[in-house]
Protein backbone atom coordinates (compact mmCIF):
# COMPACT_ATOMS: atom_id res chain seq x y z
CA UNK A 1 0.00 0.00 0.00
CA UNK A 2 1.78 3.39 -1.14
CA UNK A 3 1.45 7.08 -0.91
CA UNK A 4 2.40 9.96 -2.19
CA UNK A 5 4.77 11.44 0.62
CA UNK A 6 6.18 13.98 -1.31
CA UNK A 7 2.26 15.74 -2.26
CA UNK A 8 1.00 14.17 1.55
CA UNK A 9 3.80 14.49 3.77
CA UNK A 10 2.00 15.46 6.64
CA UNK A 11 -1.09 13.35 6.64
CA UNK A 12 -1.81 10.73 8.74
CA UNK A 13 -1.82 7.03 8.00
CA UNK A 14 -4.36 4.54 8.05
CA UNK A 15 -3.94 1.81 10.35
CA UNK A 16 -3.74 -0.62 6.97
CA UNK A 17 -1.18 1.37 6.29
CA UNK A 18 1.13 1.48 9.38
CA UNK A 19 0.54 -2.20 9.89
CA UNK A 20 1.84 -2.81 5.95
CA UNK A 21 4.72 -0.63 6.95
CA UNK A 22 5.81 -3.25 9.84
CA UNK A 23 5.69 -6.53 7.66
CA UNK A 24 8.56 -8.80 8.51
CA UNK A 25 10.97 -9.21 5.94
CA UNK A 26 10.88 -11.88 3.59
CA UNK A 27 14.10 -13.23 5.67
CA UNK A 28 12.89 -12.63 8.58
CA UNK A 29 9.53 -14.71 8.18
CA UNK A 30 11.89 -17.54 6.95
CA UNK A 31 13.83 -17.46 10.21
CA UNK A 32 10.63 -17.60 12.08
CA UNK A 33 9.26 -20.34 10.16
CA UNK A 34 12.82 -22.68 10.48
CA UNK A 35 12.61 -21.89 13.98
CA UNK A 36 9.16 -22.70 14.61
CA UNK A 37 9.98 -26.04 12.80
CA UNK A 38 13.09 -27.28 14.24
CA UNK A 39 11.42 -26.43 18.09
CA UNK A 40 8.35 -29.00 16.63
CA UNK A 41 10.88 -31.62 14.82
CA UNK A 42 12.55 -31.77 18.35
CA UNK A 43 9.74 -31.84 20.79
CA UNK A 44 8.35 -35.06 18.71
CA UNK A 45 11.55 -36.84 18.64
CA UNK A 46 12.01 -36.32 22.24
CA UNK A 47 8.50 -37.46 23.03
CA UNK A 48 8.94 -40.25 20.81
CA UNK A 49 10.14 -43.73 22.21
CA UNK A 50 13.56 -44.72 20.95
CA UNK A 51 14.44 -48.72 22.54
CA UNK A 52 17.79 -49.41 20.94
CA UNK A 53 18.98 -45.42 21.38
CA UNK A 54 22.07 -45.29 22.73
CA UNK A 55 23.14 -49.22 21.91
CA UNK A 56 25.33 -50.01 19.33
CA UNK A 57 24.45 -51.71 16.58
CA UNK A 58 26.03 -54.70 14.49
CA UNK A 59 25.02 -55.27 10.93
CA UNK A 60 25.95 -59.16 9.24
CA UNK A 61 25.32 -59.64 6.10
CA UNK A 62 24.37 -62.93 6.11
CA UNK A 63 25.28 -65.03 2.29
CA UNK A 64 22.51 -66.89 0.75
CA UNK A 65 22.00 -70.55 1.54
CA UNK A 66 19.62 -73.18 0.42
CA UNK A 67 15.99 -73.02 1.07
CA UNK A 68 14.81 -74.67 4.12
CA UNK A 69 11.73 -75.35 6.48
CA UNK A 70 11.33 -73.70 9.83
CA UNK A 71 9.67 -75.01 12.78
CA UNK A 72 6.68 -73.80 11.38
CA UNK A 73 4.19 -72.20 13.77
CA UNK A 74 0.86 -73.56 11.56
CA UNK A 75 2.08 -77.33 12.67
CA UNK A 76 -1.11 -79.23 14.12
CA UNK A 77 -2.13 -78.46 17.50
CA UNK A 78 -1.75 -81.61 19.18
CA UNK A 79 1.64 -81.57 17.96
CA UNK A 80 4.38 -80.22 20.37
CA UNK A 81 6.86 -78.01 19.41
CA UNK A 82 9.77 -79.13 18.30
CA UNK A 83 12.82 -78.91 20.10
CA UNK A 84 14.93 -76.45 17.98
CA UNK A 85 12.39 -73.43 18.00
CA UNK A 86 13.55 -70.48 18.60
CA UNK A 87 11.68 -68.79 21.73
CA UNK A 88 11.37 -64.60 20.55
CA UNK A 89 13.06 -62.27 23.38
CA UNK A 90 12.41 -59.75 21.09
CA UNK A 91 15.39 -56.76 20.00
CA UNK A 92 15.95 -58.20 16.36
CA UNK A 93 14.83 -57.10 12.86
CA UNK A 94 14.97 -59.23 10.02
CA UNK A 95 14.40 -57.95 6.56
CA UNK A 96 13.61 -61.41 4.42
CA UNK A 97 14.32 -60.20 0.85
CA UNK A 98 12.97 -62.95 -0.97
CA UNK A 99 9.08 -63.65 -0.94
CA UNK A 100 7.61 -66.00 1.73
CA UNK A 101 5.70 -69.09 0.70
CA UNK A 102 3.78 -70.79 3.39
CA UNK A 103 6.62 -71.84 5.87
CA UNK A 104 9.40 -71.54 3.72
CA UNK A 105 11.62 -69.05 2.24
CA UNK A 106 15.51 -67.98 1.61
CA UNK A 107 17.73 -66.83 3.59
CA UNK A 108 19.07 -63.99 1.64
CA UNK A 109 18.95 -61.47 4.71
CA UNK A 110 20.31 -58.23 6.41
CA UNK A 111 20.04 -58.69 10.66
CA UNK A 112 20.76 -55.80 12.72
CA UNK A 113 21.35 -57.27 15.99
CA UNK A 114 21.59 -55.12 19.32
CA UNK A 115 24.65 -57.31 20.64
CA UNK A 116 23.34 -56.85 24.34
CA UNK A 117 19.79 -57.25 23.82
CA UNK A 118 17.64 -57.77 27.04
CA UNK A 119 16.57 -61.30 28.29
CA UNK A 120 13.93 -61.84 30.54
CA UNK A 121 14.40 -62.21 34.29
CA UNK A 122 14.42 -65.36 35.95
CA UNK A 123 12.75 -67.31 37.48
CA UNK A 124 9.65 -67.61 34.62
CA UNK A 125 6.61 -69.09 36.92
CA UNK A 126 5.19 -72.21 34.50
CA UNK A 127 9.11 -73.35 34.50
CA UNK A 128 9.38 -74.11 38.04
CA UNK A 129 8.95 -77.01 40.42
CA UNK A 130 8.62 -76.11 44.38
CA UNK A 131 10.72 -79.07 45.88
CA UNK A 132 11.62 -79.16 49.37
CA UNK A 133 15.19 -78.34 48.98
CA UNK A 134 14.13 -74.82 46.65
CA UNK A 135 12.72 -74.17 42.76
CA UNK A 136 13.76 -76.53 40.38
CA UNK A 137 13.61 -76.45 36.80
CA UNK A 138 10.96 -78.02 34.88
CA UNK A 139 8.92 -78.37 31.02
CA UNK A 140 6.34 -76.24 31.13
CA UNK A 141 3.01 -75.93 29.32
CA UNK A 142 3.50 -76.76 26.01
CA UNK A 143 6.64 -78.31 26.09
CA UNK A 144 8.03 -75.29 26.89
CA UNK A 145 11.66 -75.95 27.83
CA UNK A 146 14.33 -73.84 30.31
CA UNK A 147 16.75 -75.03 26.99
CA UNK A 148 14.48 -72.80 24.66
CA UNK A 149 12.72 -69.84 26.96
CA UNK A 150 15.95 -69.45 28.28
CA UNK A 151 18.20 -69.23 25.63
CA UNK A 152 18.84 -65.98 23.62
CA UNK A 153 17.41 -65.76 20.43
CA UNK A 154 19.67 -66.18 17.15
CA UNK A 155 18.02 -65.87 13.74
CA UNK A 156 17.70 -68.52 11.59
CA UNK A 157 19.46 -66.15 9.03
CA UNK A 158 22.71 -66.76 11.57
CA UNK A 159 22.38 -70.43 12.40
CA UNK A 160 21.97 -71.54 8.92
CA UNK A 161 24.68 -69.10 7.55
CA UNK A 162 27.83 -70.95 5.61
CA UNK A 163 29.97 -68.57 7.88
CA UNK A 164 31.85 -70.05 10.26
CA UNK A 165 30.53 -69.99 14.12
CA UNK A 166 31.68 -69.61 17.86
CA UNK A 167 30.30 -69.98 20.50
CA UNK A 168 32.30 -69.12 23.58
CA UNK A 169 31.17 -70.08 27.50
CA UNK A 170 32.93 -68.09 30.46
CA UNK A 171 32.61 -70.62 33.80
CA UNK A 172 33.14 -69.72 37.32
CA UNK A 173 30.81 -66.52 37.56
CA UNK A 174 29.32 -65.62 40.86
CA UNK A 175 32.39 -66.32 42.68
CA UNK A 176 33.41 -63.03 42.04
CA UNK A 177 31.00 -60.29 42.15
CA UNK A 178 33.77 -57.58 40.90
CA UNK A 179 35.15 -60.07 37.81
CA UNK A 180 31.51 -60.87 36.98
CA UNK A 181 30.24 -57.45 37.01
CA UNK A 182 33.11 -56.26 34.77
CA UNK A 183 32.79 -59.42 32.03
CA UNK A 184 28.98 -58.55 32.28
CA UNK A 185 29.83 -55.07 31.21
CA UNK A 186 32.57 -55.69 28.81
CA UNK A 187 31.73 -58.71 26.80
CA UNK A 188 28.92 -58.70 23.78
CA UNK A 189 26.02 -60.67 25.02
CA UNK A 190 26.28 -63.42 22.42
CA UNK A 191 29.32 -65.01 24.84
CA UNK A 192 27.27 -67.15 27.34
CA UNK A 193 28.09 -67.43 31.50
CA UNK A 194 28.20 -70.62 33.42
CA UNK A 195 27.95 -69.77 36.92
CA UNK A 196 29.19 -71.76 40.27
CA UNK A 197 26.86 -72.70 42.33
CA UNK A 198 28.71 -71.75 45.65
CA UNK A 199 28.56 -67.22 45.09
CA UNK A 200 26.37 -64.94 46.97
CA UNK A 201 23.62 -63.17 45.63
CA UNK A 202 23.58 -65.49 42.76
CA UNK A 203 20.10 -64.93 41.21
CA UNK A 204 20.36 -61.11 41.26
CA UNK A 205 24.03 -61.82 39.63
CA UNK A 206 22.34 -64.11 36.90
CA UNK A 207 19.47 -61.48 36.19
CA UNK A 208 21.88 -58.78 35.87
CA UNK A 209 23.79 -60.81 33.03
CA UNK A 210 20.58 -61.56 31.62
CA UNK A 211 19.89 -57.91 31.59
CA UNK A 212 22.71 -57.15 29.50
CA UNK A 213 22.14 -60.06 27.00
CA UNK A 214 24.19 -63.00 28.04
CA UNK A 215 22.50 -66.56 28.16
CA UNK A 216 23.45 -68.52 31.41
CA UNK A 217 24.47 -71.97 32.25
CA UNK A 218 25.06 -73.92 35.59
CA UNK A 219 28.39 -74.95 36.07
CA UNK A 220 28.16 -78.80 38.22
CA UNK A 221 31.17 -80.16 40.15
CA UNK A 222 31.65 -83.50 39.21
CA UNK A 223 34.22 -86.11 41.30
CA UNK A 224 37.96 -85.63 39.24
CA UNK A 225 40.72 -87.31 39.60
CA UNK A 226 42.45 -87.04 42.90
CA UNK A 227 39.28 -87.05 44.66
CA UNK A 228 39.26 -85.71 47.60
CA UNK A 229 42.32 -84.28 47.54
CA UNK A 230 41.32 -82.45 44.49
CA UNK A 231 38.04 -81.39 45.66
CA UNK A 232 35.60 -79.24 43.27
CA UNK A 233 33.66 -78.67 45.87
CA UNK A 234 30.59 -79.19 48.55
CA UNK A 235 28.19 -81.88 46.99
CA UNK A 236 30.23 -82.95 44.13
CA UNK A 237 28.66 -85.74 42.18
CA UNK A 238 30.49 -89.08 43.01
CA UNK A 239 31.49 -91.72 40.43
CA UNK A 240 30.88 -93.97 43.38
CA UNK A 241 27.68 -92.32 44.37
CA UNK A 242 24.31 -93.89 44.52
CA UNK A 243 21.60 -92.72 41.89
CA UNK A 244 19.90 -91.11 45.09
CA UNK A 245 23.02 -89.70 46.02
CA UNK A 246 23.72 -87.58 43.06
CA UNK A 247 20.29 -87.15 42.18
CA UNK A 248 19.94 -84.97 45.36
CA UNK A 249 23.21 -83.26 45.21
CA UNK A 250 22.33 -82.21 41.67
CA UNK A 251 18.82 -80.94 42.75
CA UNK A 252 20.59 -78.79 45.52
CA UNK A 253 22.95 -77.53 42.99
CA UNK A 254 19.74 -76.86 40.68
CA UNK A 255 17.91 -74.85 43.26
CA UNK A 256 20.53 -72.23 43.72
CA UNK A 257 19.38 -69.95 40.89
CA UNK A 258 17.17 -70.04 37.85
CA UNK A 259 17.29 -68.87 34.36
CA UNK A 260 19.74 -71.43 32.83
CA UNK A 261 19.28 -73.22 29.94
CA UNK A 262 21.34 -75.97 30.70
CA UNK A 263 24.58 -77.68 32.84
CA UNK A 264 28.07 -77.73 31.92
CA UNK A 265 30.58 -79.88 34.12
CA UNK A 266 33.49 -78.69 36.55
CA UNK A 267 35.94 -80.71 36.28
CA UNK A 268 34.62 -84.50 36.54
CA UNK A 269 37.30 -86.65 35.01
CA UNK A 270 36.25 -89.86 37.30
CA UNK A 271 32.50 -89.30 37.15
CA UNK A 272 32.67 -88.26 33.30
CA UNK A 273 34.22 -91.77 32.59
CA UNK A 274 31.83 -93.52 34.73
CA UNK A 275 28.52 -94.51 32.73
CA UNK A 276 26.37 -96.30 35.16
CA UNK A 277 26.86 -92.62 37.72
CA UNK A 278 26.72 -90.55 35.00
CA UNK A 279 23.55 -92.25 33.21
CA UNK A 280 20.58 -91.11 36.04
CA UNK A 281 22.13 -87.77 35.89
CA UNK A 282 21.99 -87.25 32.01
CA UNK A 283 18.55 -88.58 32.21
CA UNK A 284 17.54 -86.29 35.10
CA UNK A 285 18.78 -83.36 32.79
CA UNK A 286 16.68 -84.18 29.89
CA UNK A 287 13.80 -84.89 32.09
CA UNK A 288 14.10 -81.05 33.11
CA UNK A 289 14.62 -79.88 29.68
CA UNK A 290 17.68 -78.51 29.95
CA UNK A 291 21.06 -79.23 27.84
CA UNK A 292 24.16 -80.46 28.73
CA UNK A 293 27.67 -79.18 27.42
CA UNK A 294 31.16 -80.44 28.24
CA UNK A 295 34.27 -78.41 28.23
CA UNK A 296 37.66 -80.21 26.39
CA UNK A 297 39.64 -80.27 29.45
CA UNK A 298 38.71 -84.37 30.35
CA UNK A 299 40.36 -86.78 27.41
CA UNK A 300 38.55 -89.78 28.83
CA UNK A 301 34.98 -89.65 28.82
CA UNK A 302 31.67 -91.69 27.86
CA UNK A 303 28.95 -88.30 28.17
CA UNK A 304 28.33 -88.70 24.52
CA UNK A 305 27.38 -92.08 24.60
CA UNK A 306 25.57 -91.78 27.39
CA UNK A 307 23.85 -88.75 26.38
CA UNK A 308 22.48 -90.80 23.20
CA UNK A 309 21.00 -93.54 25.33
CA UNK A 310 19.42 -90.65 27.75
CA UNK A 311 18.23 -88.85 24.55
CA UNK A 312 19.90 -85.27 26.22
CA UNK A 313 21.25 -82.70 23.75
CA UNK A 314 25.11 -82.85 24.33
CA UNK A 315 27.74 -80.79 23.25
CA UNK A 316 31.55 -81.02 23.51
CA UNK A 317 34.01 -77.78 23.30
CA UNK A 318 36.44 -78.05 21.14
CA UNK A 319 39.36 -75.88 23.11
CA UNK A 320 40.15 -74.80 26.76
CA UNK A 321 41.26 -70.87 25.68
CA UNK A 322 42.91 -70.44 29.04
CA UNK A 323 44.66 -73.44 29.92
CA UNK A 324 47.84 -71.09 30.16
CA UNK A 325 45.79 -68.00 30.98
CA UNK A 326 48.40 -65.02 29.39
CA UNK A 327 47.42 -62.85 26.67
CA UNK A 328 49.59 -64.47 24.14
CA UNK A 329 48.42 -68.18 24.97
CA UNK A 330 44.67 -67.19 25.20
CA UNK A 331 45.00 -65.16 21.65
CA UNK A 332 46.87 -68.51 20.68
CA UNK A 333 44.00 -70.47 21.74
CA UNK A 334 41.33 -68.21 20.26
CA UNK A 335 42.92 -68.29 16.57
CA UNK A 336 42.96 -72.50 17.10
CA UNK A 337 39.34 -71.93 17.62
CA UNK A 338 38.87 -70.07 14.67
CA UNK A 339 40.84 -72.67 12.66
CA UNK A 340 38.54 -75.12 13.84
CA UNK A 341 35.20 -73.19 13.10
CA UNK A 342 36.26 -72.74 9.07
CA UNK A 343 37.33 -76.36 8.89
CA UNK A 344 34.27 -77.75 10.59
CA UNK A 345 31.44 -74.82 10.43
CA UNK A 346 31.84 -74.42 14.55
CA UNK A 347 33.56 -74.31 16.98
CA UNK A 348 32.85 -74.17 21.03
CA UNK A 349 35.50 -72.91 23.14
CA UNK A 350 35.19 -72.63 27.42
CA UNK A 351 37.75 -70.67 29.91
CA UNK A 352 37.00 -69.00 32.98
CA UNK A 353 36.10 -65.15 33.90
CA UNK A 354 39.31 -64.17 34.37
CA UNK A 355 40.60 -60.25 34.07
CA UNK A 356 43.13 -61.68 31.21
CA UNK A 357 40.26 -64.08 29.98
CA UNK A 358 38.01 -61.52 29.88
CA UNK A 359 39.80 -58.80 28.27
CA UNK A 360 41.42 -60.98 25.33
CA UNK A 361 37.77 -62.16 24.74
CA UNK A 362 36.75 -58.66 24.12
CA UNK A 363 39.52 -57.77 21.83
CA UNK A 364 39.25 -60.68 20.60
CA UNK A 365 35.54 -60.57 19.32
CA UNK A 366 35.24 -56.62 18.30
CA UNK A 367 37.59 -58.23 15.06
CA UNK A 368 35.66 -61.25 14.12
CA UNK A 369 33.43 -59.54 11.82
CA UNK A 370 36.01 -58.55 10.00
CA UNK A 371 36.96 -62.09 9.11
CA UNK A 372 34.02 -63.31 8.38
CA UNK A 373 33.11 -65.38 11.65
CA UNK A 374 30.13 -65.45 13.47
CA UNK A 375 30.14 -65.29 17.23
CA UNK A 376 26.73 -67.12 19.17
CA UNK A 377 25.69 -68.54 22.34
CA UNK A 378 25.67 -71.77 23.15
CA UNK A 379 22.21 -72.49 22.15
CA UNK A 380 22.57 -71.92 18.92
CA UNK A 381 24.82 -75.06 18.79
CA UNK A 382 21.82 -77.30 19.83
CA UNK A 383 19.62 -75.76 16.96
CA UNK A 384 19.25 -76.16 12.91
CA UNK A 385 21.88 -77.83 11.33
CA UNK A 386 24.25 -77.47 13.91
CA UNK A 387 21.69 -79.34 16.30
Amino acid sequence: MSRDELRQPLRKRSLNERLWARRPTPLLATSFLAAAGFIALSAWAISTPHPFAGEPIITAAIPVVEEFKTASTTAPEEEAPAEDTPVDEGGVSVQIEAPVEQDSYQTEASIILSPRRPLKPAPIADLIEISTMGQLPRIGPGNRKPSDVYARNTPLGVIHSERPKIAILLGGMGLNAKLTQQAIKNLPGDVTFAFAPYGENLQSQVNKARADGHEVLLQLPMEPVGYPANNPGPKTLLAGGTAEENLNALHWHMTRFAGYTGITNYMGARLLATPEALKPVMAEMRKRGLVYLEDASTALTVSKSVAQQTKLPERRAQVVIDANPTAQSIAAALELLEGEAKANGFAIGTGSGLEVTVDAVKLWAEQLQERGILLVPVSAMFKGRLG
